[in-house]
């Protein structure tokens, strides 16, 4: 089992940039409620991230489980973290198409059809916008709206995680 196939799945069922799971631990995990908290260290807004886990995302997980101590994608030879570069390389060596015209799909890419998606579907920008982690740009609104939408942003996430595996 690839654990650039597994890494890549992970990050369109989570809608989570490549460098917030090549790093990931396994301590960082809570398997019980079905969580994923990412340290503010690898967050690009500088502050820890909940991930509400669907059923397709704790498979993949469950799939790769042992394969390090701490690292949840290990890289196969080094038993380090993953190159950035890796999910680029996968996506080109399987010719993933993307639906830029002679162009290959980018990992970042699905980050962009989630957010199609969540406002094709009926979802709130709000909501779609905690789960990408995106920040509140007006200081005003950002300081009275502090909660991140776990338990709004669960159903979401396992409808997407739906969506994704209906497709394959």
């Amino acid at each position: 089992y690839s654990i650039s196939r597994a890494l890549l799945l992970f990050v369109i069922l989570t809608a989570c940039r490549s460098g917030e799971a090549r790093a990931m631990c396994w301590s960082e995990i809570d398997f019980k409620n079905k969580i994923w908290a990412v340290p503010e260290k690898r967050m690009k807004a500088g502050v820890v991230h909940r991930v509400p886990l669907s059923e397709q995302a704790i498979a993949v997980l469950e799939r790769i489980r042992g394969l390090h101590d701490e690292l949840v994608f290990p890289s196969p030879k080094k038993q380090t973290i993953l190159s950035d570069t890796v999910l680029t390389m996968f996506l080109r060596k399987t010719e993933a198409i993307s639906d830029t015209a002679d162009r290959v799909a980018v990992a970042h890419g699905f980050r962009s059809s989630f957010r199609d998606w969540c406002s094709e579907n009926g979802y709130s920008r709000d909501l779609a916008e905690r789960a990408l982690a995106h920040t509140v740009q007006n200081k005003v609104e950002a300081a009275y709206h502090r909660t991140d939408l776990l338990d709004q942003r669960r159903p979401m996430m396992q409808a997407w995680a739906d969506y994704v595996m209906s497709k394959t």
